[in-house]
């Protein structure tokens, strides 16, 4: 049985449960308490010595970092494909993979971690803003991004554009994008990983609280692995 080390608003760990589900895979999720720092927790650092989620464990294989675990996903478990095999296809899904995680997720924490900072908002917005245009063009009239078929840019941007309303993020000006969204929100998969607006709202108002005790538990952390070397 494969084991899922996750948080039900972790950005991180929604794809790979969004994958999972997809897949038809069953698993066995394990709830990591972020707020009061079980991620730092020594039974959770013997899982993943960086403290994050998500974790997968298979059998006895385990696996750290959202996308690794994806690949690894993919690769033993093929069926449904979720990863085009032509190059052009494949080259447009790692795109919005790559766009996703490295420039639209540090563009949503920046509003969420310092929505009272107007710089930081503004920068925030303005990076989201250069992602939404790059995918709108990227997606095109597709209906999905490699074209017909659902795949893993769906499983990673689906986690987070359908949601860019809740952090005050039109999709208006991008009318493809906006269509895509509407086709990620109708699958039950996303229904089932989707966060109510109440634990949405939830999660914001303590994401303050929680970054806090993440660097108290870094800094016990940092001071522990100074004192062993």
């Amino acid at each position: 049985m494969i084991q899922f080390y996750y948080a039900r608003p972790s950005l991180f760990a929604r794809p790979v449960w969004f994958a999972l589900l997809e897949k038809g895979l069953p698993f066995d999720p394990v709830v990591v308490d972020l707020a009061k720092g079980a991620q730092f927790e020594p039974e959770f650092i013997a899982l993943n010595p960086f403290g994050h989620i998500p974790v997968l464990v298979d059998q006895e294989f385990r696996v750290i970092e959202s996308q690794a675990i994806l690949d690894y996903l993919e690769a033993k478990y093929p069926e449904p494909v979720l990863l085009p095999s032509d190059p052009e296809s494949l080259a447009r899904v790692r795109m919005v993979q790559m766009v996703a995680i490295h420039e639209l997720l540090p563009g949503i924490g920046g509003l969420l971690v310092h929505h009272k900072t107007p710089d930081e908002v503004t920068y925030s917005q303005a990076r989201i803003t250069t992602v939404l245009r790059f995918l709108e063009d990227l997606l095109g009239d597709r209906p999905y991004f490699a074209g017909e078929g659902f795949t893993m840019a769906e499983v990673v941007a689906g986690t987070l554009i359908p949601d860019l309303p809740q952090v005050e993020i039109s999709l208006a000006s991008y009318p493809g994008l906006e269509a895509w969204a509407d086709r990620v929100r109708s699958r039950p998969s996303w229904q089932q990983i989707h966060p109510t607006l109440e634990e949405f709202d939830h999660f914001k108002r303590h994401l303050g609280v929680a970054v806090k005790v993440w660097q108290k538990r870094r800094r016990q952390r940092l001071q522990a692995l100074q004192a062993s070397t």
